[in-house]
């Protein structure tokens, strides 16, 4: 028991570094969408990622090739992914950084939804409670019909429902697939459409930003590798939750950067998200209610597609550890 219990506090803190990280890594690109677009900032980032990506081949010893088992999921969700990149790089860059994690905050409740449908997964009333009432977190975050609904705040929900589709996608076909594959195609993808809009939007940067623009690749990748270290050393319902911290570095960099105070409504709203988005994690640890819990196992902050969040391919390898293995370790730590 106590070793569980260090291994799980060792868990959660590896996990608030990581999503620590991923909040500083939010914020260069807050700063650099205030004078470039999306598409200029996504295709630099993914230029830069390519020599850590290639890194991360060299050392995948799996044989085979790069064709994907599954090629029409991997293509919905390389669409998705690159989709939510754009979308949620564009939310950092217009919107204030508390109101666009609570945004962002509601992907676990479209990860159960979807979980439906694509993982015949059963969802019984209490998490379709908790659904509910993050919804309504949801709205009193926009506030419908009190302040106008912006750009930034569509691209933040489309963000947020593309980031889940991506991660359900994963979940249903991560254990076929090779890592290569889930890493390679979304940022192909996000280079070559970047690649074709860059031409009309493109302002030349200073060496200045391209350094910040290495730091969003080399932040993003540092804290995958934090978020993986954290779900092997700790159990899923312990790390998955860590992830809401970002609204404490979210208010702290907002005030410190930007300027931006969160309002009452926005921080109610990001409550009430929290709460229903923790009361399902509950949910899926209890035995027999879920039974391919996609909320646990959605281990990265949200599937952008960018080379960020390479955390995907390493927790697939993670995830390929045999069972029998885990069910033997487990039995050790409780005798």
């Amino acid at each position: 028991m106590i070793d569980s219990a260090k291994s799980n506090i060792k868990g959660a803190l590896m996990a608030l570094i990581s999503f620590g990280i991923f909040a500083s890594h939010d914020v260069v690109v807050k700063v650099l969408g205030g004078h470039y677009t999306p598409f200029q900032i996504i295709f630099f980032s993914v230029l830069f990622s390519f020599p850590l990506a290639t890194l991360m081949l060299m050392r995948d010893a799996t044989s085979g090739h790069l064709r994907p088992v599954h090629p029409w999921w991997t293509a919905l969700r390389t669409a998705a992914a690159v989709l939510t990149g754009f979308s949620a790089f564009y939310a950092f860059s217009v919107l204030p950084l508390a109101e666009t994690y609570a945004i962002l905050f509601a992907a676990p409740m479209l990860i159960t939804v979807l979980s439906i449908p694509i993982l015949g997964e059963k969802v019984g009333l209490h998490r379709w409670a908790a659904i509910v009432v993050g919804m309504i977190g949801v709205m009193v975050v926009l506030r419908p019909g009190t302040s106008p609904l912006s750009l930034g705040h569509v691209a933040a929900i489309t963000a947020a429902v593309g980031s889940a589709t991506a991660s359900v996608i994963v979940r249903k076909i991560g254990r076929d697939e090779r890592s290569a594959v889930l890493m390679l195609y979304p940022m192909v993808a996000n280079f070559a459409v970047m690649a074709c809009i860059l031409p009309f939007v493109y302002r030349p940067m200073p060496i200045e930003h391209l350094g910040l623009v290495g730091v969003i690749s080399l932040f993003g990748f540092i804290a995958g590798l934090f978020i993986i270290a954290a779900y092997r050393a700790g159990d899923a319902a312990i790390v998955a939750p860590m992830q809401y911290s970002q609204i404490l570095w979210a208010a702290g960099f907002g005030i410190l950067f930007f300027d931006e105070t969160p309002d009452l409504l926005t921080l109610v709203g990001a409550g009430i998200i929290i709460v229903s988005g923790l009361y399902i994690v509950l949910r899926e640890t209890i035995g027999g209610v879920s039974r391919n819990t996609p909320v646990l196992e959605n281990k990265s902050p949200r599937e952008t597609g960018s080379p960020a969040r390479i955390s995907s391919i390493l927790r697939e390898r993670a995830n390929r550890v045999p069972p029998g293995y885990i069910a033997l370790a487990k039995r050790r730590n409780t005798n």
